[in-house]
């Protein structure tokens, strides 16, 4: 068998094609739009009865341009889009973006909306582990499990309607802090998740852990370790599984992580069920650090003071003509950093999410380019699938998490 390494994908797709024309192989298409692929993908397979001899991903169905279009526009503009990104993780690509931009213009962020973005961030990883564990229980016929996350993920969503007004796409987080402060309800409203959320994880993994089906369906398949997925360019739970502890916010600590204690959860396995025991401990080590935050939540301005790149409190608009003046032209003209280009990364529930952004002066960004868990995450999927039968195709997309916004940019 021809090293996939060693071929491109169109040289591979012709010795898929010359096999199956031979009659040696059977080539399937899965997609694009099987119910079972978490977004619009396309899987060309080439099946030997019903084993997967190989595999190989096709995307750009959902293809929208963002990067592009987010250079047409000022950076306060451009951050509006970062939510359609990864549509599970809109609060974290808000906080690349914020980070970005920060370290762009060397715009300082307030200790309290540093905290307040870890809570935030953490409930984002919380409400996509859930979307996680449902549908790919669901996608093995364990269907309780989705009802439930379903219902705890509601809840996350309020919060979120909470602080922002939006349930998904909040854009909250804002270059130099935040958009306004939390309502005196927000801690309340945590601290009542918080108590309540580890009894249910626990739930969860009793019903699955106690289901021979999908044990069976787990355990042993899809084995990928880490240095082959280092070889890959694979990060966050699918590396962890296969042994590596290697989670940004411990690696290169980023909004004040270093300051709160939690561990990074870590399998040897590799196999499917290894990726799923480590979101469920990483559930649980989330909820460690919104604990922390919240405990030692400070008080304090939620926006930098530096008014180059910060429009004024809303509250001022209405005595200060200044003010007014100062807030028309930043959200008409926008700001303009200096010339540079910089890059910043964050940990997001499927791996390194890194935005590379280049000024050249302008209100517009020159450059804006992500560096996406789910663009590299799918190149395995022929190393996941080979040897194993087609129906345990669907049990490794689900184990990678993918979202094909996140890869189709």
């Amino acid at each position: 068998m021809t090293d996939i390494r060693e071929v491109t994908v169109d040289e591979l797709k012709h010795l898929v094609s010359e096999r199956a024309a031979q009659g040696e192989t059977m080539l399937l298409n899965m997609g694009p739009q099987h119910p079972s692929t978490h977004g619009v993908l396309r899987l060309l397979l080439e099946l030997d009865g019903e084993i997967v001899v190989s595999c190989i991903p096709d995307i750009g169905f959902l293809h929208t341009g963002v990067e592009k279009n987010m250079e047409a526009k000022n950076y306060q503009q451009a951050e509006v889009m970062t939510d359609r990104l990864d549509y599970l993780h809109p609060i974290g690509n808000n906080l690349v973006y914020c980070m970005a931009v920060e370290k762009l213009c060397d715009l300082d962020v307030p200790p309290r909306a540093q905290a307040i973005r870890v809570i935030l961030a953490e409930l984002t990883r919380l409400g996509s582990h859930l979307i996680w564990l449902g549908t790919s229980a669901l996608d093995l016929a364990a269907m309780s499990v989705f009802l439930y996350t379903m219902r705890e993920r509601e809840k996350i969503l309020d919060i979120f309607e909470l602080v922002s007004g939006q349930r998904m796409m909040t854009t909250y987080l804002r270059p130099g802090g935040l958009w306004r402060d939390v309502p005196v309800e927000f801690e309340e409203a945590v601290y009542k998740f918080i108590d309540h959320m580890p009894s249910q994880v626990d739930e969860y993994q009793d019903l699955l852990d106690q289901n021979e089906l999908f044990i069976d369906r787990t355990k042993g398949v899809s084995v990928i370790k880490s240095e082959e997925a280092v070889r890959w360019g694979i990060t966050g739970p699918v590396l962890r599984a296969g042994g590596m502890a290697y989670d940004l916010r411990k690696a290169l600590p980023y909004s004040t992580y270093e300051q709160y204690d939690f561990d990074i959860p870590t399998r040897t396995e590799g196999d499917i069920y290894a990726r799923y025991a480590v979101r469920v401990d990483e559930m649980r080590e989330s909820l460690k650090i919104i604990r922390q935050a919240l405990n030692k939540l400070p008080l304090g301005p939620v926006r930098s003071n530096n008014r180059k790149y910060v429009p004024p409190p809303r509250s001022e608009l209405g005595v200060s003509m200044e003010a007014l003046i100062h807030h028309f032209k930043l959200w008409t003209e926008g700001f303009t950093p200096p010339v540079g280009s910089v890059y910043a990364a964050v940990e997001s529930p499927r791996g390194e999410l890194g935005v590379f952004m280049e000024s050249d002066g302008s209100a517009k960004p020159y450059r804006v380019h992500y560096r996406t868990p789910t663009f590299a995450n799918l190149q395995i999927m022929p190393l996941l699938t080979r040897g194993y039968f087609v129906a345990d195709v669907v049990a490794a997309i689900g184990s990678i998490d993918i979202v094909l916004g996140d890869a189709d940019r």
